[in-house]
């Protein structure tokens, strides 16, 4: 499958750590499809880091508010990119001590099966097991 995304780039320096876990935060919140940090160098050598937000183009002024907002960018770069996509689903294995939740992607005759970080997580909480055992019981339901 192939859509068009908006890509919104910035560098980014003199900004702390904890700001940029709170903006990614919002932009995820606020409907970015995905948000990468990155380090580099600027010039005269200081260091920072890149932003990159992907997003709808329906999204790209919510958002661009959202790095203005809670960062220290003074500019944004913009473009539009088609992407190709996997379709995704999602399917339930039942394991011996709960649910888990996998996402399932196809791409022609090509297809995958992801455990979903959120619901092994969230068995790893209650159950008080280590997430790789969640993966490992829920990987092994599959054929």
């Amino acid at each position: 499958m192939t859509d068009t995304v908006a890509v919104l780039e910035t560098n980014i320096d003199d900004c702390t750590g904890e700001q940029f876990s709170y903006c990614r935060q919002k932009l995820m919140e606020s409907g970015a499809l995905d948000v990468s940090f990155f380090p580099l160098f600027m010039k005269k050598g200081r260091p920072a880091y890149g932003l990159v937000v992907i997003c709808r183009e329906e999204d790209e002024e919510t958002l661009s508010r959202v790095i203005f907002r809670e960062t220290t960018a003074v500019g944004l770069r913009r473009s539009v990119q088609e992407r190709r996509v996997m379709e995704r689903s999602f399917e339930t294995v039942e394991t011996d001590v709960g649910k888990v939740i996998l996402k399932c992607c196809r791409y022609g005759e090509i297809q995958k099966k992801y455990v979903e970080y959120e619901s092994a997580a969230a068995l790893a909480g209650e159950t008080g097991l280590p997430l790789d055992e969640i993966y490992r019981k829920a990987l092994s339901k599959l054929p």
